[in-house]
């Protein structure tokens, strides 16, 4: 036999699991909605993704080395990375997702544009699951409505999953990313030509943080704010415009885009030989709110792990086969996650705390131990003085912030 696989959704968390099937020689289908999809995002990327995802030069707009860390008070806090060989690559993920989905269809799997809408599920261990989809690529604005049976089902499609509704994967907190893409004056432009900023404050996010990014030919301006909040978006983003109105002056608004963003993993990420990844999975870390790198590297370490237990194809996996990718991941990145929700608790709580978020980022050792950390994802424990340094900068900071905040 041949294992069929069906990834629904090519972002970088599809498009990853779908190149390591294809590879494999698993007949591996990659269901896609919109080919065109450009997900409201940041963009930014650790250095260790392009290595180890094998990304051209073209698909970096720009190479961010300075950063600055704006606080309530319009306090401003230089970053920058002292190696020349580091930076943070920003990308337009209309070029990243379709550089990644191409590539997994060329090495083998099969490009459908499609919309899923139903699941049958098999009554034993070796029936198929069937996949009730909408097929977009014949033309025509209804679509032709068909069927695919596998024997495993891979969800990427996003916190809004199909999928993840399907087998019942149970709700999570999720956040509201609000973001305009602007095209500044070439004076302007030239300001973000390696520059990246990020706010804090109340004004511009009450749970979170809010960003300039430069792209390829203009800037990203966004913030992002927990569900229960939503309905101050508009206002937190007309906040960031406020603060960076004078870097911003003259630019032209030439999309905007929201979307939701997962605030924890859902409770359940496989179901029988179902499972979830990316932003379906709830792989968004606290804080930072990054997910392109863990979505790309969640969807190739499940490919990973239906390969191993599949024998290259010849088997199909369990459920039990499939947790063993979570039992994976949650080695290799729950520590991460736990820390990153800490440091959002303590210092996104009050505008004071942000004083002291911000004060603390000027620290060269507290920069290292971040960057060392974001570009290579890897946690490096600081030798035990220079964590009792960072600790008790940290404490010193927080009560300076209180008298800080505006």
């Amino acid at each position: 036999m041949t294992l069929r696989v069906a990834v629904v959704g090519s972002g970088p968390a599809g498009s990853s699991a779908a190149e390591v099937l294809a590879k494999a020689g698993i007949e591996t289908y990659l269901i896609e909605r919109k080919l065109d999809n450009a997900k409201p995002c940041g963009g930014a990327i650790p250095l260790c993704m392009v290595s180890e995802f094998d990304l051209p030069p073209e698909i970096i707009d720009r190479q961010v080395r300075r950063m600055k860390m704006i606080s309530p008070s319009n306090r401003e806090v230089d970053i920058n990375l002292v190696n020349e060989d580091e930076y943070i690559g920003m990308c337009r993920r209309e070029v990243l997702d379709g550089f990644l989905r191409n590539r997994a269809a060329q090495l083998g799997a099969i490009l459908i544009n499609a919309t899923v809408h139903k699941l049958d599920f098999p009554t034993n261990s070796k029936e198929p699951y069937t996949i009730h989809y909408v097929d977009h690529s014949e033309g025509g604005t209804q679509g032709v409505a068909k069927t695919l049976k596998v024997d495993l089902v891979i969800g990427a499609d996003g916190a809004n999953s199909r999928i993840a509704k399907e087998m019942d994967a149970g709700d999570y907190n999720f956040a509201i990313a609000f973001q305009e893409r602007i095209r500044l004056p070439q004076d302007k432009m030239a300001y973000y030509q390696d520059m990246a900023e990020m706010y804090v404050g109340n004004d511009v996010s009450t749970d979170f943080y809010a960003w300039v990014f430069p792209k390829y030919d203009h800037v990203a301006v966004g913030t992002g704010t927990m569900q229960v909040n939503k309905a101050s978006i508009k206002q937190l983003q007309a906040g960031i415009r406020a603060r960076a109105a004078r870097k911003l002056a003259g630019g032209q608004i030439i999309k905007v885009e929201a979307h939701p963003i997962p605030e924890h993993p859902r409770p359940r990420r496989v179901v029988g030989r179902i499972a979830l990844i990316g932003d379906a999975a709830g792989y968004v870390t606290k804080s930072s709110g990054e997910g392109i790198y863990f979505a790309a590297k969640s969807g190739r370490m499940c490919a990973e792990t239906i390969v191993e237990f599949s024998q290259a194809g010849s088997r199909i996996p369990t459920e039990d086969d499939l947790k063993v990718y979570l039992k994976r991941w949650d080695r290799k990145y729950g520590i991460t996650y736990k820390v990153l929700d800490i440091l959002q608790t303590v210092f996104y709580r009050s505008d004071a705390t942000r004083e002291a978020f911000v004060e603390m980022c000027a620290d060269l050792d507290v920069q290292k131990l971040t960057f060392d950390s974001y570009l290579y994802k890897t946690v490096v424990p600081a030798n035990p003085i220079t964590q009792l340094k960072i600790t008790a900068k940290t404490i010193g900071s927080l009560i300076r912030g209180n008298a800080l905040a505006p």
